[in-house]
């Protein structure tokens, strides 16, 4: 069962495996090349095929479901990492405590009194009741559904948290001004990915501020713009970027680079990428040769590039 490929954003990133409790087990979950991979499972669709029928669904099938009805949602980028060193810790054990809670999941004790007390009202009163009640039960079990989607997917870890955040944006980051599936603003939802990101990013390059840092969605050609202007309290660090440096650039660990913040890649590859950085901020971009290297403390998992 895979994702969809967004392109080629993820050339930059090496393959990423996990372990979950699945069945009497535990199972490998891998994500190499944009696609999400079971190798324990070598028949998903079938599997799936049995559980409709009543036989019992593998957790690394549903987490492979979760993963496809998630890789475009906007509410990843509000949930996930901000950096590969800011984990959202989930255990398998609060996802078995959210599965078990949304199987008690039906008619809340207020829409079960409305409903009884209309039980000798006329058939008309009878049916609307009825409707609102299927209703209920449809709007709380997708909403149950929901948490234990997003919190399975965030229990695969900070590797896999961070590779799902990189195909949500590059699914928006060609149709900014469209609003997706809920009505949701999509240009507000990733300037506000972009900033809270690029901010701490900044905080590492210059030692600014995070509450400095003032970012927009570069509209144009190019690369975009990063400059300082102001002094002391005043000084604000003004970036724009193109939506897609969020997942081109930032989801595969090449934000900072060799000193240099990295505002596009003009070659990208694992574990050899040609880049466009910055040695500071108003400066000319300059193309560097970035290599991967080893892991850094604390984000084993997160891709480490050098110059």
């Amino acid at each position: 069962m895979t994702t969809l490929p967004n392109g080629s954003w993820f050339t930059s990133l090496p393959p990423c495996e996990t372990l979950v409790p699945c069945g009497q087990g535990r199972h490998v979950i891998r994500w190499e090349a944009g696609e999400l991979r079971l190798p324990n499972h070598p028949d998903p669709e079938a599997e799936l095929v049995l559980a409709a029928l009543g036989g019992e669904k593998a957790r690394c099938v549903e987490i492979a479901a979760a993963w496809g009805r998630h890789v475009a949602d906007l509410t990843v980028l509000g949930i996930g990492p901000r950096s590969a060193a800011d984990p959202v810790q989930v255990s398998w054990d609060d996802v078995d405590a959210a599965g078990q809670a949304g199987q008690g999941v039906w008619a809340g004790p207020a829409l079960r009194t409305r409903v009884m007390k209309v039980a000798s009202a006329p058939k008309a009163a009878m049916a609307r009741a009825a409707v609102r009640l299927k209703v209920y039960q449809q709007e709380a079990g997708e909403a149950s559904q929901r948490r234990l989607d997003m919190l399975s997917l965030l229990a695969l870890g900070t590797a896999f948290q961070v590779r799902l955040s990189g195909h949500v944006v590059a699914a928006y980051a060609d149709r900014l001004d469209e609003p997706d599936e809920l009505g949701r603003n999509v240009r507000s939802v990733l300037t506000a990915a972009l900033g809270g990101r690029l901010a701490l990013v900044a905080e590492r390059w210059l030692g600014i501020d995070p509450d400095q840092v003032e970012v927009s969605l570069h509209r144009d050609d190019g690369w975009g713009s990063v400059e300082l202007a102001g002094r002391g309290q005043q000084r604000r660090l003004l970036v724009s970027l193109p939506a897609g440096w969020l997942a081109r650039v930032w989801a595969c660990g090449l934000a900072l680079t060799g000193g240099h913040l990295v505002v596009a890649v003009e070659r990208a590859g694992w574990p050899d990428a040609q880049v466009l950085a910055l040695r500071a901020p108003g400066a000319e971009p300059v193309s560097l040769s970035a290599h991967a290297g080893d892991g850094l403390p604390g984000a084993p998992d997160a891709p480490h590039w050098e110059i």
